[in-house]
């Protein structure tokens, strides 16, 4: 933005408005929405106050579309509902109803019914469509033309209708049903003759998306066949909208950020500058619950206090072997979560038999490692040998855990992102201390020589 974010808290300070207002009027949207991002929720506040009074309702509104949709949603309910209604009125309708939906009521229904007619309109149709699909992230803010129009009059209309259009990258051929029949590039229709008509020259293959096509799909399309908009068809296979490339940027952002901070056990709404009493609130059930499968663990240790008693070496090195197997279950489950994630996960017993060697090749070549130093350190090759083995037991473990619990999860419509961490922790650390302890325990008379 050109101003660092100490400046713009010393203008707050000093209650320098105008300035406050000019800066961040000057600035793109997404520069200001990341300024913002920045400040805590009461500076936050403040500065939105300040840029609601000073600055256009379409430049504050476009600031809102960019900023993360927690935030946003907290500005919105302090700022009122005839605000937040003319701030959805002059957003594009996929980001008013991502707002809209997350309100509470009874706020939402105040803002719908405060909004302006035709943004209203287009809100409500794009609410009926489930949430995570393609109609609810489409805009109908696309060009479309029927087929018996000239290339002459394609460009003409484009032209006229361009300030209205939100972006455009094809020409959506119609039939005089709606019925979507082809697409043009823009390329195209720039450098083909004008008397030539659309159905001439339009695209037939087209690919398309069903208004109830999850919106990761649409991502993956977009993805795969390298397209700027993809359209979305009705049940009637009418053309209902289109899913444009900066809305899919947004979904595969926003997907890849629950799964990696779900994997964590962390909130996607949590942020550096959230509450620490909110902080507090969305972390403490995934650490109760590790706190409950560390009990668990304990237990297993707790069986063997007899082996650890006549040899305290076990108590030193049996971390190793539980840790060691849960940074391989990490890499297995991240590999896994990243595949169900593209569907690259087609044949599970081939990638099950595949991680169980890889977890034994790892676990025998740490192992041998382990075995050396703990071998020289406490001069016994039997410790080395139970650490070796131990290791080689909780890597397939590891493997193993990492690919059965999330497809297990998946199959009973768990998120895997979610729960996958905590029982493939659980089942690294139980198997570590169990192989290890247990083996210990069975060769305790050579251990002891």
């Amino acid at each position: 933005m050109g101003y660092p974010l100490g400046v713009v808290r010393k203008l707050l300070h000093r209650g320098a408005r105008t300035h406050l207002a000019r800066i961040f009027s000057k600035a793109h949207p997404a520069e200001a929405a990341h300024t913002l991002s920045l400040l805590g929720d009461t500076e936050r506040q403040r500065v939105f106050t300040i840029l609601l009074e000073e600055c256009e309702f379409s430049h504050v509104a476009a600031i809102l579309s960019e900023l993360e949709i927690a935030d946003s949603i907290t500005l919105l309910q302090e700022a009122g509902a005839e605000t937040t209604a003319n701030l959805l009125s002059e957003m594009p309708a996929d980001d008013a109803t991502s707002l809209a939906s997350r309100l509470p009521e009874p706020l939402a229904a105040q803002v719908l019914a405060l909004m302006e007619a035709e943004p209203a309109a287009d809100v409500r149709e794009l609410l009926e469509h489930d949430e995570r699909t393609a109609g609810r992230i489409m805009t109908r803010n696309y060009f479309a033309l029927e087929e018996d129009v000239t290339v002459a009059e394609a460009v003409a209309a484009l032209q006229r209708r361009n300030e209205e259009l939100e972006m455009v990258f094809y020409v959506y051929v119609v039939d005089r049903h709606d019925h979507l029949v082809g697409v043009v590039s823009l390329r195209k229709l720039l450098t083909t003759p004008p008397s030539h008509q659309l159905r001439k020259i339009f695209f037939t293959d087209v690919i398309t998306v069903s208004t109830n096509t999850p919106q990761e799909e649409v991502a993956k399309l977009v993805a795969q066949y390298n397209l700027l908009a993809v359209p979305v068809v009705d049940h009637e296979d009418k053309l209902a909208g289109i899913v444009t490339v900066d809305d899919v940027i947004d979904v595969l952002q926003e997907e890849t950020t629950e799964d990696l901070l779900a994997l964590a056990g962390v909130a996607t709404e949590e942020h550096l500058t959230t509450k620490m009493s909110r902080s507090l609130r969305l972390r403490a059930p995934w650490l109760l619950i590790n706190l409950g499968t560390a009990f668990l663990a304990s237990y297993v240790v707790s069986r063997f206090e007899g082996a650890i008693g006549q040899l305290t070496a076990l108590a030193a090195l049996m971390s190793i072997v539980a840790g060691m197997g849960g940074n391989a279950a990490t890499q297995t489950l991240t590999i896994v979560i990243r595949g169900m994630a593209l569907d690259e996960l087609v044949s599970v017993p081939w990638i099950v038999l595949k991680e169980v060697v890889v977890g034994g090749a790892n676990g025998l070549i740490n192992g041998l490692v382990c075995a050396m130093v703990a071998g020289i350190f406490y001069r016994s090759f039997w410790l080395g040998v139970v650490l070796a083995t131990a290791m080689v037991i909780n890597l397939v473990i590891a493997g193993s855990a990492g690919i059965l619990v999330p497809v297990a999860l998946k199959k009973l419509r768990i998120d895997p992102a979610i729960a996958s961490t905590v029982f493939v922790t659980t089942c690294t650390d139980v198997g570590g201390f169990f192989s290890f302890l247990g083996i210990a325990t069975l060769l305790m008379p050579l251990l002891q020589r």
